[in-house]
């Protein structure tokens, strides 16, 4: 059991990072880390479970989340931005025709999943 809170505590831990690094890089989406952080900390640490939770910067789109399953419709537009800038990036920079087409098919795959969510006016 020891093995799995820690597990789940590393990986919260590192999606956090990349998180609040997503903050300051464009090409790194915030939202999806801080839900998988949050998940993660939800099975491995109350205190760091509750700190994310009632943080200024994510706690209203963390209990939109859990509470609707949904997101704001600025923070929905925002995904749709920068995913597709940085997929659109990389399908420019990459070479390889088959990269090319594999990052395509993700960021097809990103925007449908983007679609499914539900959103909330504000």
């Amino acid at each position: 059991m020891a093995l799995k809170r820690s597990f789940f505590l590393i990986i919260g831990l590192c999606s956090l990072a990349l998180g609040l690094l997503g903050i300051l890089l464009p090409i790194l989406p915030t939202v999806p880390f801080i839900l998988l952080a949050a998940y993660c900390f939800a099975r491995s640490s109350e205190r760091m479970h509750q700190w994310l939770m009632t943080h200024p910067w994510f706690a209203d789109a963390l209990k939109n989340w859990q509470v609707q399953g949904a997101i704001r419709k600025s923070l929905k537009k925002k995904a749709y931005i920068v995913s597709s800038l940085s997929f659109l990036t990389s399908i420019v920079i990459v070479p390889l025709l088959w990269v090319k087409i594999m990052l395509a098919c993700l960021g097809t795959g990103l925007i449908v999943y983007l679609r499914s969510i539900p959103e909330i006016e504000g």
